[in-house]
């Protein structure tokens, strides 16, 4: 009798997972995918009333999760609470932000402001979730969030655009120095989603339908569009998958 593989498991149920910027947006749809796949998420970000309403939400759902209030930018404050934590299974490092100058009018507040949330916060909270997956000996997922414009150019993007290549050399090399301890670093670049940060954007009726333009499948992304590459990373199915990028751009990157 023909013996047929089995399909790997897209389930999460006993890993525990922690997603930065969780209180909107990306962030709490990855909260929700992961927590809806079985995962016990903590949500982490800044402001404690969205963190807790979102971890709320999850749990009214049916969900396991917890509110973590954590200003990644404090690189010492959120190590000491990452290790305070019990080991993490899964991080999505996704807290991020943008300041779309031309060029020649970025300053060095902007130049600080995106790198160093974009790129310096994701390089130590990874560390330090790395150093508990190391520690317990099990294995894990990384999942950086980073974008289509990290593999393309984009105007008036050039801060956004070297956070997020820098973020995808980050995640190759991590890949290499973690596979020895079966720790996986992946990214996530999507085009442009709609959420509470990029929709102001698309009040200008030129800017989206130059974005359109490019899109081939012909519409913005949603954050729901995200959620089951999300899950797809952090899961057994992609048990061999590290050290790459998953484009969810609608064919941006095509030509």
């Amino acid at each position: 009798m023909t013996q047929l593989p089995r399909t790997p498991s897209f389930r999460l149920e006993g890993k525990r997972a922690l997603v930065t910027g969780a209180g909107r947006g990306l962030g709490l749809a990855c909260a929700a995918a992961l927590a809806d796949a079985g995962a016990s998420v903590t949500l982490a970000a800044r402001t404690a009333q969205e963190v807790e309403e979102a971890a709320a939400a999850i749990r009214t759902g049916g969900g396991t999760a917890a509110a973590l209030v954590l200003d990644v930018l404090d690189v010492a404050a959120a190590q000491r609470a990452i290790a305070a934590a019990e080991p993490f299974d899964i991080l999505v490092n996704n807290a991020g932000t943008n300041r779309p100058r031309s060029f020649t009018d970025v300053s060095v507040e902007d130049y600080d402001a995106v790198l160093d949330l974009n790129l310096k916060a994701a390089v130590f909270v990874a560390q330090a979730v790395a150093s508990g997956m190391i520690a317990a000996g099990r294995g894990g997922s990384i999942i950086h969030m980073g974008s289509q414009m990290g593999h393309v150019g984009g105007a008036n993007r050039s801060l956004y655009c070297a956070s997020k290549w820098a973020l995808e050399g980050l995640s190759k090399a991590m890949a290499i120095d973690l596979a020895p301890h079966r720790i996986r670093s992946n990214t996530i670049a999507p085009t442009f989603i709609e959420t509470p940060m990029t929709r102001p954007f698309f009040e200008d009726a030129a800017f989206r339908d130059s974005v359109l333009a490019k899109i081939k499948l012909g519409r913005l992304g949603t954050v729901e569009d995200v959620m089951g590459a999300v899950v797809f990373l952090a899961s057994p199915a992609a048990a061999l998958v590290t050290g790459t990028s998953l484009v969810v751009d609608g064919g941006w990157t095509a030509d």
